[in-house]
């Protein structure tokens, strides 16, 4: 069994920080730079699905990620505090951000309150926002979670599966280190459960679950982000519990359990009681007629312009309309009139027959000929009232 454990086992880093120059750069911190990145790219193209300007994510991120930072931050201090405050413990390591403690509650509550500011500032709605980045997020996460396996941290119980991880011990006093003891780094005597593995290829799953239902069923006002909220606390709830990592716990239950299952009902709700279609966005002034047409003059001029290199680079506040007239927006550059008859085309006028002349007789339609002229004239009118 020995054997078998061996040669299949996942290992572990034993490095986890390298210096350039003097300077460290850390393994979780390019871990998280990078989730940053693929999150803000995916959000970004969906995004500009929506008509939101060029690179807001941007903009947005600007405000989200060090919010979700310090929020991420403030939520594993809370759940931990011996780590800081108690015997042995230092308060000011609880800014010491590289040595690992994010908790992913309070990422997405500071990143949320940070998106809510970004969207004040650039004049869209929060759930255009939060279902923009809906997919992008647990991408964000898997990427992180590699960083927990160059800080051999975040594993379960003891396991003899096939991918059980090898994990090294910590130097405590050379932080991003493995022990060295005779040249050679120490491991723990047995191999884990790679609980972060589990959750990265969980938030890959996330990922894609939500792309597709979101693409299927079209869900607007926040609908996408409710999606990924209960997708991903089914996930955490089964692998928080599969985790042996110091964590606080309420009635020898671990904190983050109970907090799955809050969250997960916080977002069915949400996803129950709100409805509504796709939100697409348009300039808040954009042109509801086309530019008059400009006299002929005695020179001779070409106008070679997109009307589409006319509009602002960046609105300064934008309008929720239907995906119709999105679409029309998006194809002419005129934002057309609200109401049903954009989204079809107008009917043609009908020709109607022309009456056949009623002979008179003695110079004078009969009492008959009348009556039938005058419901003729009717058929006529409610005719032509109808086609109006």
């Amino acid at each position: 069994m020995s054997a078998v454990r061996y040669y299949a086992a996942i290992p572990s880093p034993e490095t986890s920080v390298w210096h350039v120059l003097g300077l460290p750069i850390r393994a979780y911190a390019l871990c998280i730079v990078l989730g940053i990145v693929a999150g803000v790219l995916i959000m970004e193209f969906r995004l500009r699905k929506r008509g939101v300007a060029p690179w807001a994510s941007l903009d947005m991120a600007v405000w989200a990620v060090p919010a979700g930072i310090i929020g991420a931050r403030i939520y594993h201090v809370i759940t931990s505090p011996g780590d800081y405050f108690g015997a042995g413990g230092g308060p000011v390591r609880a800014l010491y951000i590289w040595e690992g403690g994010l908790g992913v509650w309070g990422a997405v509550a500071g990143g949320a309150f940070g998106a809510w500011l970004a969207a004040r500032q650039l004049g869209l709605p929060l759930t255009v926002l939060l279902d923009a980045a809906a997919p992008g997020l647990p991408v964000s996460q898997a990427i992180g979670r590699v960083g927990n396996w160059f800080n051999n941290e975040l594993y379960g119980g003891v396991t003899t599966l096939p991918w059980g991880l090898r994990v090294h011990d910590m130097d405590r006093a050379n932080p991003g280190h493995a022990t060295v003891i005779d040249g050679k780094a120490v491991t723990l005597p047995e191999l884990y459960h790679p609980t972060f593995l589990y959750e990265a290829l969980w938030c890959l799953g996330v990922a894609a679950l939500v792309w597709f239902l979101d693409k299927r069923f079209r869900f607007g006002r926040g609908r996408a982000f409710a999606i990924y909220v209960m997708a991903y606390t089914v996930g955490r709830l089964w692998i928080e519990m599969m985790r042996t990592d110091e964590a606080t716990h309420f009635f020898g239950v671990r904190l983050n359990v109970f907090t799955s299952i809050i969250v997960f009902l916080a977002g069915l709700a949400y996803f129950l009681m709100v409805k509504g279609p796709r939100e697409y966005l348009v300039p808040v002034d954009a042109p509801e007629t086309a530019p008059e047409a400009v006299e002929p003059s005695g020179v001779s001029q070409v106008d070679v312009s997109d009307p589409a290199d006319a509009r602002p680079a960046t609105p300064r506040a934008y309008q929720v309309v239907s995906e119709p007239r999105f679409d029309e927006y998006q194809r002419t550059g005129v934002l057309p009139p609200a109401g049903p008859e954009v989204s079809t085309p107008a009917e043609e006028p009908v020709d109607e027959p022309a009456e056949e002349p009623v002979e008179e007789t003695a110079g004078q339609p009969s009492a008959g000929q009348a009556s039938s002229g005058q419901a003729s004239s009717g058929q006529a009118s409610s005719g032509q009232a109808k086609e109006s």
